[in-house]
């Protein structure tokens, strides 16, 4: 039982059991309620051990349906951060593995007064005060708090929300791609609410196993609310627990936990994303209930093998990407009728000439046919519409990749991958820069930590030859990583385009300090051609030649270093590979201004007829 004073004091803290208030030297600290009766029970038994059963009497009733153990936890580990405490190196409170909890300080506490009659004469004098100061206490938050009031119980508004990613209750760190997979489902599902801006996987990502509290991390993500919990899966068992805390004001809106066989974990999420959806009363449209509702059972073997495909497609290495492709493979193989693992399948394909593992001239058919398959045996996977649409558009088909886009951003208006495809392999090409940077900058408050989108930010911006704009956006992003060679890549054009080839020069031996890769090297060797350097830039051109024998030079980077050094012929020659090999950056040839100088040349427009873009005149060379 917590304690008969009303204050006591442990270290440097004193805390009021009665208006559940903690102040460390002087100044508030706001406890949350599970927090404070953990806290109220351990001062009440100092030095003494609170079992886990006991503080789960007392916070949790027999009939409430939670997970205790992943509640708990959580309480705990909030406590603590309220504390300054850690759990590696407690100075408060102890751990005692899988038995509870211990207080390590001790509580000061007033002494009784010795005299019955005057203990109870005390009783009703504080009872009488306790009134008095309650009373008064209303009357100055009436005055003085009104606003915070107002806020603590106005009605939820939730219109942004950060799925954080679940925690893996197995103990096995080889089931985190379990625990991911189900972060990732979550996201997807509720990113088709048009109604909810739903935070991407590539940006909660960064908190996982992180101790900060809600309310900064929502500030970081710019979010009204967040979604945490817990997954487990125990032979074909799977059981979730997630809960919807409010920001700010901070409060715990709804928890849940839900326990179904493996084949039926599609229905247990769209099961969570219902009640979330109810909890906050957004409105759907009549097509995202029929998105949000339909549901199927799946081959629990072929869902575990998608599962840990996604999880090495995360990652984005080249030998990652290969092994993510083997368990989509798999993943068919155990249930050809499973269409999300085609989708994931496509878009390997899409982007495996970017890592090497596949020439474009391989993948781009190969993606094709797999998202044309995914979305035979489901038409509503925007990951597959999305697919279909960047292989048509490197397929110079533009209408049909329009569609495509259109269609997948109606299915899933949340997620930033569609948005970030859009604004790069369809509107940048058709010089439609104003939309192309609005899709980049929506795929950007979708995935706000992501480095790749702001970097390509940078890079709709510089297409737009707007590069004072790019120069910011790529200095934004290098201040999240100074060594995301992408970025750094940008900013060296960027430079160039404004005609400062020394400092494009100091970057781009900045980019070769951290990545040898061949487009880096054509870059630094079209800038020792623009500079006058033509000695310099041979002989960077001849170890390019040397690494083609290693790695995939793509002759559209080759073409803008003999652009550059007035050898227009041979740049022809190599934009002609280019389009042989599909090359996926020739779709920007009409809107790089490396290549202004061939505008006026027949065989510069033949190239942009036979990709089906706009034509490109002299009033186009001029830079802003």
């Amino acid at each position: 039982m917590p304690l008969p004073t009303q204050t006591v004091r442990f270290g440097p803290f004193q805390l009021d059991l009665r208006a559940a208030e903690l102040q460390h030297n002087g100044t508030k600290i706001k406890l949350p309620e599970q927090p404070f009766q953990i806290l109220a029970e351990l001062v009440a038994h100092p030095g003494e051990v609170v079992t886990r059963e006991e503080l789960r009497q007392r916070l949790w009733r027999s009939d409430t349906f939670v997970d205790f153990d992943h509640g708990l936890n959580t309480a705990v580990k909030r406590l603590r951060e309220l504390l300054g405490d850690s759990a590696e190196d407690p100075r408060y409170i102890e751990t005692l593995p899988r038995h509870g909890y211990r207080l390590m300080v001790p509580v000061e506490k007033p002494e009784p007064f010795a005299s019955p009659i005057f203990r109870a004469f005390l009783r009703r004098r504080k009872t009488w005060l306790a009134v008095s100061v309650l009373i008064i206490a209303a009357v100055v938050a009436g005055v003085l708090s009104r606003q915070r009031l107002i806020e603590l119980f106005r009605p939820v508004k939730v219109e942004s929300l950060a799925v954080l990613p679940l925690e893996n209750l197995s103990g096995n760190p080889e089931e985190e791609y379990f625990a991911d997979g189900m972060t990732e489902a979550l996201i997807t599902e509720l990113g088709k609410v048009s109604a909810l801006r739903v935070i991407s996987r590539q940006s909660v990502m960064q908190y996982k196993g992180t101790t900060k509290p809600v309310p900064q991390i929502a500030q970081e993500l710019r979010v009204d609310a967040v979604v945490e919990g817990s997954a487990l899966r125990t032979g074909q068992k799977v059981r979730i627990t997630t809960q919807l805390v409010q920001a700010n004001p901070e409060r715990h809106l709804w928890s849940e936990s839900y326990e179904r066989d493996l084949s039926d974990v599609i229905t247990l999420q769209r099961e969570v994303t219902h009640a979330i959806v109810r909890e906050i009363s957004v409105t759907l449209t009549p097509q995202e209930r029929v998105s949000v509702s339909a549901a199927r059972t799946v081959n629990p073997d072929a869902y575990e093998d998608y599962l840990k495909g996604l999880f090495y497609w995360s990652q984005r290495t080249p030998e990652s990407l290969r092994k993510s492709a083997e368990y989509f493979q798999q993943s068919i193989a155990k249930d050809p009728s499973y269409a999300p693992a085609y989708a994931s399948l496509a878009e390997f394909f899409q982007v495996s000439s970017q890592y090497g593992v596949l020439t474009s001239k391989e993948s781009l058919p190969k993606a094709k046919a797999a998202a044309m398959k995914a979305l035979a045996l489901d038409d509503s996977l925007a990951e597959a519409h999305a697919a279909l649409a960047d292989a048509l558009g490197e397929d110079y088909d533009w209408k049909a990749a329009e569609a495509e886009y259109r269609r997948a951003l109606e299915l899933n208006p949340g997620s930033a991958r569609v948005h970030y495809l859009y604004s790069l392999g369809f509107l940048t090409p058709l010089g439609r820069h104003a939309e192309a940077i609005a899709e980049m900058q929506r795929a950007q408050e979708l995935d706000p930590l992501s480095l790749i989108i702001s970097a390509n930010l940078g890079t709709t911006f510089m297409l737009d030859r707007q590069f004072d704009q790019a120069i910011q956006q790529c200095r934004r992003t290098l201040e999240m990583d100074p060594h995301f060679v992408p970025a750094r890549g940008a900013l060296a054009l960027a430079y160039e385009g404004k005609g400062m080839l020394e400092e494009t020069i100091r970057e781009m031996q900045k980019v070769l300090a951290d990545s040898y890769a061949p487009q880096t090297v054509s870059q630094l060797a079209r800038a020792y051609a623009l500079a006058g350097k033509r000695a310099e830039a041979l002989k960077v051109m001849a170890e390019l030649n040397q690494l083609s024998g290693r790695a995939y030079v793509s002759s559209y980077d080759v073409a803008t270093v003999y652009v550059a050094l007035g050898e227009n012929d041979r740049a022809f020659a190599e934009l002609e590979h280019a389009y042989d090999e599909h090359s996926e950056r020739l779709i920007w040839l009409g809107v790089d201004w490396r290549f202004d100088d061939l505008h006026s040349d027949p065989r510069f427009q033949s190239l942009l007829r036979r990709m089906n873009l706009p034509q490109r005149g002299s009033e186009a060379t001029g830079r802003k």
